[in-house]
């Protein structure tokens, strides 16, 4: 009877700290984001591909899209309006059908300027999905990113943002506007 109890004394302990592991483990929604290089998954048109990357851990499956595109910016004003973001973001290359849900505010990664403004996205597979469209002006030359994925819009804009900042993107970003 004695072997039974220390048994069950045993079984009991252990069913206590695998609920009390499972209960201090982090959610996914508490890892940091961590973006991954992926292919550049739109087809060739009047612009070099950019680069690609998705996002796992606090982001899990947004998705970022960046390219340069060489002599595309009012000289003068940089990225001026919403109507400008709309036009150069690429979201038409995940989605034709897009609409903006919210006006745009100004932005800054670096020394470039510009607006993001956020957008809903119908899928082709029917799924909806939100992005953040980025157009930044360096001089004559614009850096757009697009940043898409299933959660709340101003989140998958931070983690966006917070990816441009780092040191290798701001480096990237600075020999792609100088055609490196």
């Amino acid at each position: 009877m004695r072997r039974v109890a220390t048994i069950a004394l045993a079984l009991i302990a252990l069913g206590a700290s695998g609920v009390g592991a499972y209960q201090l483990a982090p959610s996914p929604t508490d890892r940091p984001a961590h973006w991954r290089e992926i292919a550049w998954p739109f087809p060739r048109d009047g612009w070099p591909a950019g680069r690609a990357f998705r996002c796992v851990g606090a982001c899990e499956g947004a998705e970022l899209y960046v390219r340069a595109k060489l002599g595309f910016c009012n000289c003068d004003r940089g990225v001026a309006d919403d109507d400008e973001v709309d036009r150069v973001t690429d979201l038409d290359l995940i989605s034709p059908r897009f609409a903006a849900t919210a006006p745009g505010e100004k932005v800054g990664v670096g020394e470039m300027h510009g607006r993001a403004r956020q957008y809903d996205l119908d899928m082709a597979d029917g799924t909806r999905r939100v992005a953040i469209g980025i157009a930044l002006s360096r001089r004559c030359d614009l850096l757009v990113a697009v940043a898409q994925g299933a959660r709340e819009a101003m989140a998958v804009r931070s983690v966006a943002l917070e990816f441009l900042e780092t040191q290798e993107m701001k480096s990237w970003m600075t020999a792609a506007l100088d055609g490196r």
